[in-house]
């Protein structure tokens, strides 16, 4: 047992500078979670569940689970305060092999896959702000060749990816910037919804009405409802990944990970209450634009058409954070030469991680021709909270290897919070491979395959070394 540790722990990150605070940082973790899920999510939930107290339950445990995982977060980001979030935890509690797979996982799970399915969801919304008869059937492709699909939407959806990588790949101060004007704009359209909503909209207390049975919540179709929620929660971890450019780390990091999670949590459950005041079930139930049809209910057609339009806007603001976050964890694996070099360099002049950043939109643009929107959210959902699983069990396993190592910040409820969120996030495992085989074979595949570019990459390491 490694009972000795460093005071301050060295960083991966010489070539990156410290200049987000942390509102900034929190601001970061806000934009990541509120985004595509909150959005898109609900009419599926309700599919599965069919009753609206069901639904705002499943929101609740989703919120705990979330939160457990930002107060476990936070001990790691303050004790390692470098690029990489989960490849630096796992790479420092459950060895470099397991650290690859996280780091791997994070570019084809944790941020191309979910910017490719925000910038759908984005260019989605844009042609329904607009008068059908100007957008006739923009999801229609004009050209199918079977694996490849290009339509409007598509084409849109890949253009936004390209400009948000070019914003960030500019300059960190200038991306933050930007980040930081869109995310409040996106609370302040979230608040107005809320409040204009339920004071002035055209609703019903009535769709509340509930016949929830307490033996739905151990059900399948439940478990399978926080896999979609599980993924509109994530981003809670957002602020770990630019743990190297974080002002004052170690009291930054805990601060905007659990601050930025309790006010998403907050504003998820308004949101989901306005939905249901909204729409009865029946009219919720498997629709993908859940909250422009809401907007439609509530205020009419044009109002409606308005708030699809401020929804786009908001759901650039998912895509940038992501795109933002995302390249850091790259960047830490070819740093430490268990990836393509190419990917540890840093603009002289900028200072941002351009290849990795390149390297992230050219494959969210390639998920964005070759995949569906439905088949997305279960393959990160399922992937992530494994992942995010065992990142907390190896916090554990932390405290017992190196238990002097100083840590700025504790686990609030240790050891009931890491246990807590490992216990769900296994539920919602347990239940995917039940209910869903063919996402869990996707998953398994993606890791084996991960495996295999660890293997190749450590033997060329030891061959040069």
């Amino acid at each position: 047992m490694d009972m000795a540790g460093p005071k301050h722990v060295m960083t991966n990150d010489h070539d990156l500078k410290r200049g987000l605070g942390p509102g900034s940082a929190t601001i970061l973790v806000i934009a990541n979670m509120i985004g595509t899920g909150i959005f898109t999510t609900s009419g599926f939930i309700m599919e599965a569940v069919r009753d609206p107290l069901a639904m705002l339950i499943c929101w609740i445990i989703g919120g705990v689970f979330a939160l457990s995982g930002a107060l476990c977060y936070g001990e790691l980001g303050a004790m390692f305060p470098r690029a990489g979030g989960e490849y630096v935890f796992l790479k420092e509690s459950l060895g470099k092999w397991m650290a690859f797979l996280s780091g791997w996982i994070s570019l084809i799970v944790g941020f191309s896959a979910p910017i490719a399915a925000a910038s759908i969801a984005f260019a989605g919304y844009f042609f329904r702000s607009f008068p059908d008869d100007l957008t006739q059937k923009p999801d229609i492709p004009f050209f199918d060749a079977g694996v490849i699909s290009f339509s409007p939407v598509t084409i849109l959806a890949a253009g936004i990816i390209l400009i948000f990588s070019l914003i960030h790949s500019y300059s960190l101060h200038f991306g933050s910037r930007v980040q930081n004007v869109l995310t409040i704009f996106k609370i302040a359209v979230i608040l107005a919804f809320i409040i204009a909503g339920m004071a002035f909209g055209t609703g019903s207390f009535e769709n509340f009405g509930s016949g929830f049975s307490s033996g739905l919540i151990f059900s399948e179709s439940f478990a399978t409802s926080l896999i979609f929620i599980s993924f509109a929660y994530s981003g809670w971890n957002a602020a770990a990944y630019l743990g190297g450019e974080i002002k004052d780390p170690e009291r930054s990091i805990p601060f905007a990970l659990i601050t930025g999670t309790l006010i998403v949590v907050a504003l998820y459950l308004l949101l989901n209450m306005t939905f249901i005041y909204a729409l009865p079930m029946n009219e919720m139930i498997g629709v993908l634009e859940v909250g422009a049809k809401s907007a439609i209910s509530l205020f009419g057609g044009h109002v409606g058409r308005v708030f699809s339009l401020a929804v786009t806007l908001c759901l650039l603001s998912v895509i940038s954070a992501m795109i933002m976050a995302g390249p850091r964890v790259y960047y830490a694996m070819a740093k430490d030469e268990t990836f393509v070099n190419l990917f540890a360099r840093v603009s002289k002049a900028r200072k941002t991680p351009c290849a990795s950043i390149l390297l992230q939109s050219a494959i969210a643009i390639g998920m964005v021709f070759t995949s569906s929107f439905d088949k997305l959210l279960l393959y990160i959902g399922f992937t992530l909270s494994l992942f995010a699983m065992l990142t907390v069990a190896g916090m554990m396993v932390l405290r017992l290897k190196k238990p002097l190592v100083e840590r700025p910040y504790k686990t609030v409820g240790y050891p009931i919070t890491p246990i807590l969120f490992i216990l769900g996030n296994l539920w919602i495992i347990v239940f995917c491979i039940k209910g869903h085989p063919m996402v869990t074979l996707y998953a398994a595949g993606t890791i084996i395959i991960g495996s295999l570019v660890y293997g190749y990459f450590t033997k060329m390491c030891n061959k040069t070394s």
